[in-house]
């Protein structure tokens, strides 16, 4: 039998459609939690939604600030009751020679990887402190939280600044009922990573890398989410886990 470990989470998920996203809201819906899947794409949210027992598919984009309240209450409305935990997996990339880097790719990287995610936790927060409840706020980092990789110098500043963002909220708000934590996945295989597969040198060269031998999937970050979520970690705040088979530790 499954142990419901979240069997009273009401759990928003931002970029649950796919990938890592999709992989936590499994394995939170597993485990008993009742979730809220928001993306981009109306179609991809909704048929995701359909295929998660009791999970909910709204269309958001993560960077339209103005528009967090009325998506938190639509949210809400389908969660049946206050958001419990938050998972931010919403993100996205660009790559570019740092000399030749676009300014304008370079904020929107850093719009939607950081600025978005505590946009959106404050104001879940703002609500469950109002409430006097506890809570959760799980964000996505990076291996690039830690160490440097070239030609990603947005996306490196913005999962470096997930890191301190997690770690300062964490010490405002762990003492009322809300923790703070962040996972920083090493290298997954979901389909927006598998440019990264297809390419059989730097296939070896980073599973060379791992000390485990081999690559992780989405449902090992959703694992360790559920712990996150769960009052297994309750006295667990303020950290980024590396969830990378031991590359950091190599």
């Amino acid at each position: 039998m499954t142990i419901q470990l979240l069997a009273h989470r009401r759990v928003l998920i931002t970029g649950g459609s796919r990938g890592l996203g999709r992989g936590i809201a499994e394995a939170m819906a597993a485990a008993g939690a009742r979730i809220a899947l928001a993306a981009r794409t109306q179609e991809q949210v909704e048929r995701t939604a359909a295929e998660i027992e009791g999970a909910s598919g709204h269309v958001f984009d993560v960077a339209d600030f103005d528009g967090i309240p009325a998506f938190l209450g639509e949210v809400e409305e389908a969660l049946g009751g206050g958001i419990t935990t938050v998972v931010h997996a919403a993100g996205t990339q660009h790559r570019q020679r740092a000399e030749e880097f676009d300014i304008a790719a370079f904020r929107r990287v850093v719009d939607v990887n950081l600025v978005a995610p505590f946009a959106l936790t404050r104001e879940i927060a703002r609500r469950q402190l109002e409430r006097g409840e506890e809570g959760q706020h799980i964000f996505i980092g990076s291996l690039t939280s830690f160490i440097s990789m070239p030609e990603i110098p947005a996306y490196g500043a913005s999962k470096s600044g997930v890191l301190g963002l997690v770690r300062s909220l964490s010490s405002e708000w762990a003492g009322r009922g809300i923790r703070v934590n962040a996972i920083a996945p090493g290298y997954i295989r979901t389909e927006l990573t598998e440019a990264v597969f297809a390419d059989e040198d730097r296939r070896r060269a980073n599973l060379s890398r791992i000390p485990m031998g081999r690559f992780g999937e989405p449902s090992d970050i959703g694992a360790v989410a559920v712990f996150l979520a769960s009052d297994a970690s309750g006295y667990v705040t303020g950290h980024m886990l590396p969830v990378d088979g031991g590359w950091l530790a190599a």
